[in-house]
């Protein structure tokens, strides 16, 4: 396509969209339907030029005139009581229920190598030595030690907030760094797993094993269910940069990102949930099955959420993505 001449042949009807959509009174239905049918022309255009002579500034001028011509068109949308319960409701579950082909294999592998890793600590005194001192290690993994009074070291609610911030954090990084091509998150699973490996071979090796999976189940099984769903996620995100099926990367992507974008939200309200359980649940002074009781509870509750509510909704056609309203038009550029 001759960039020059494509430009000369539609410039007359850009300025005319143009000040269409800077008129400051109301438009006669006459100027209503030729605005229309500009904004039409000119999403065509748009998307001619992507596809065929992608040009930094021409691309730059139409993309803004197609955004003004179609709030101008559709009108613009505030956010709702509505659109919140249909996010909790559908879009959330939906987005999590369509990657479980990710998260739930995460899950296994990541639980299994943190199991080895605790075997491998806790039956390898030479492997704890190098961790700690053995002093330091006694410290810790005694009763009453580091391990059982970090839950109690600060006030329940302060404890809480910082948990949760620290899980929702890490659980966004899983999410947004899953663009690259998902090494980093990689990473960051790993550094959780070998964490949680280590606690289990210490604890383990000073034979308290029980008294470590009672202060790590009543908000663990919640937490790290959050943490694999957003592993997860960023894979899948990763992977589509590498395999975004029928669709063009640029389109696959973004509908990917979108959605990643509304997990994180999500999963921080489920993060919220598991720092609540660690702050107050987790030090409380109840037996250790009540403890852990709470935490199936609270895991059995949000995978039923995901499975039924997620379930549903992925089968009448809920991505997790924005409405078709919301999203920018697509237009097709051959018939």
């Amino acid at each position: 396509m001759d960039l020059d001449v494509f430009v000369s042949a539609h410039r007359a009807e850009w300025d005319r969209l143009d000040a269409l959509l800077r008129r400051r009174r109301r438009l006669d239905g006459a100027e209503a339907d030729e605005l229309v049918a500009l904004y039409q022309r000119t999403a065509t255009h748009l998307s001619l030029v992507q596809s065929s002579a992608p040009d930094p500034q021409l691309t730059g001028r139409l993309s803004q005139l197609v955004a003004r011509a179609r709030s101008a068109v559709t009108g613009t949308r505030s956010a709702s009581w509505r659109d919140v319960t249909r996010f909790l409701t559908q879009g959330f579950p939906a987005a999590v229920y369509r990657t479980r082909r990710w998260w739930i294999p995460t899950a296994l592998v990541s639980t299994a190598i943190a199991i080895l890793l605790g075997w491998w600590i806790g039956s390898h005194p030479e492997v704890q030595s190098s961790i700690a001192a053995s002093g330091d290690l006694r410290r810790l993994t005694r009763p009453g030690g580091e391990y059982e009074t970090y839950y109690s070291s600060h006030p329940a609610a302060a404890f809480a907030a910082q948990v949760w911030t620290n899980n929702a954090e890490a659980a966004a990084l899983c999410l947004v760094l899953g663009v690259f091509l998902g090494l980093p998150v990689l990473w960051i699973l790993f550094e959780n797993m070998l964490n949680l490996g280590v606690g289990f071979g210490l604890m383990s090796s000073a034979g308290r094993l029980d008294t470590f999976l009672g202060l790590v189940l009543p908000h663990g099984l919640l937490e790290l269910t959050a943490v694999f769903v957003a592993a997860g996620t960023g894979l899948r995100l990763g992977w589509t940069l590498i395999d975004p099926g029928p669709r063009t990367r640029r389109v696959a992507l973004a509908e990917e990102g979108r959605a990643a974008v509304g997990m994180a939200i999500g999963l921080a309200l489920v993060l919220f949930v598991s720092g609540a359980i660690e702050g107050f649940v987790t030090p409380s002074g109840l037996p250790t099955w009540a403890r852990i009781g709470i935490g199936v509870v609270a895991e059995v509750a949000f995978l039923t959420y995901v499975y039924v509510l997620g379930g549903r909704a992925a089968r009448a056609g809920e991505t997790g993505d924005l409405d078709a309203a919301d999203r920018s038009s697509s237009v097709p550029t051959a018939a």
